[in-house]
């Protein structure tokens, strides 16, 4: 039995009961049941402006786990131990913060005091309220689509002004309802959670499950085989050209040749570099190192390098893949590789062709196996996530009665 069924036959039947709801006036909610009120945020919550507070840890707020100590943060530039903080704001427990990134991911709710940067904008309950629930309400999808239509700015992180948000209408539930509301949830995204941690594991397993059926078959042959390869440097296999820069006009959501840049594909465009089978490595960004065989003509931006192969080029694709070539990171900073590094890299090479195309059949084959069994997890991942999102949202509108 799948993941997905036991799922849906462990919740409760998304049939709910029938109870009197009228129109509440908000967009983003349309109707919630009688008894909840409509109120003005500015009468449920205050910005907070406390500073001064040197001494307390230095906070920061992420979309993934809240406001935590900076110091938690892997990758994050940190903050030196001489700068002054007393211009820093003071957060307390039970605070929510404002980020440059609350356009894309909600606020953020802290259990931490401690202080943030003066370009966040910290906010509390000023009456009787489930913290809970509201920051459940505050990461749900329509609040987080409101809030965008109030957001200045023009760069990747668009302000949201704290007194846009005070004149926002809010939905709110007896306190009682908060609470129950917000132990539900808490309950039932904890089973989402773990089901969704132990779904994302079983698929690195299968990565590394398929990354040692490549490295075994590309280092000894395929069980069929009885001979051993040589080493050789890749510069000896393969040229390498960069690909070329493409303007932004020149792209769009359609069109008849795929553009890779930096490993993936970032739109289409009516112009190709790179014939049908061709080899694509990512040469900056998150996918440095990652290579592409690509099924059609398509363009390589200046972010990739094309790799022109001597011999097979699906052969290549997987003694290059073998190699994991992120490790060659050159950059302290946006992760980079280099066409001189690839090159001196030392790989085991079959010579005859026969055998290189008995080792690309044999990988397209075990690793199409394995690429099914993947698609089927990150399938569940989806719908695990899509269930959280539109639970979250029918619970904190009143739409699902717990």
């Amino acid at each position: 039995m799948q993941l997905s069924t036991i799922w849906l036959q462990n919740t409760e039947s998304m049939v709910q009961k029938m109870r009197k709801m009228k129109d509440c006036g908000i967009e983003w909610i349309g109707e919630i049941p009688e008894g909840w009120e409509v109120v003005k945020a500015k009468y449920l919550f205050a910005q907070r402006n406390e500073k001064g507070n040197s001494a307390l840890v230095l906070l920061s707020p992420t979309q993934k786990y809240g406001v935590i100590p900076q110091s938690q943060l892997e990758g994050v530039v940190q903050v030196k131990e001489n700068t002054d903080l007393r211009a820093f704001k003071t957060i307390h427990i039970g605070d929510f913060v404002i980020s440059l990134r609350s356009f894309q991911g909600g606020f953020e709710f802290s259990n931490y005091e401690g202080v943030c940067s003066p370009a966040y904008q910290v906010f509390h309950a000023t009456k009787d309220l489930s913290n809970d629930f509201f920051r459940y309400l505050f990461k749900s999808d329509g609040f987080i689509s409101k809030i965008n239509s109030l957001t200045v700015g023009i760069r990747e992180g668009k302000n949201i002004q704290y007194w846009d948000f005070s004149n926002m209408l809010l939905a709110l539930p007896p306190k009682e309802v908060q609470i129950r509301s917000a132990q539900y949830l808490n309950a039932k995204c904890t089973e989402i959670d773990t089901m969704l941690s132990k779904t994302r594991a079983s698929i690195e397993e299968y990565k590394k499950f398929k990354q040692a059926v490549i490295t075994q078959a590309v280092t000894e042959g395929t069980p069929a085989m009885f001979s051993s390869p040589h080493s050789v440097k890749l510069k000896y296999l393969i040229s390498i050209v960069s690909g070329e820069a493409i303007r932004n006009e020149q792209l769009s959501d359609f069109g008849e040749y795929p553009v890779y840049g930096g490993g993936e594909i970032i739109g289409f465009c009516s112009q190709y570099n790179t014939s049908e089978g061709s080899l694509i490595i990512g040469r900056v960004g998150a996918r440095c190192g990652c290579v592409t065989h690509t099924t059609c003509k398509s363009w390589a931006t200046d972010n990739a390098l094309i790799v022109l192969p001597t011999c097979n080029a699906k052969y290549m694709y997987y003694v290059i893949g073998h190699c994991q070539l992120n490790n060659l990171n050159t950059s302290n900073a946006q992760p980079l590789i280099t066409s001189t590094k690839i090159k001196n890299v030392v790989v085991p090479y079959f010579s005859d062709a026969m055998q290189q195309q008995e080792i690309a059949d044999y990988l397209d084959a075990k690793c199409a196996e394995t690429d099914g069994l993947i698609a089927k997890k990150e399938q569940l991942v989806k719908e695990l996530e899509s269930y959280k999102k539109s639970l979250i949202y029918e619970v904190v509108t009143g739409k699902r009665e717990v």
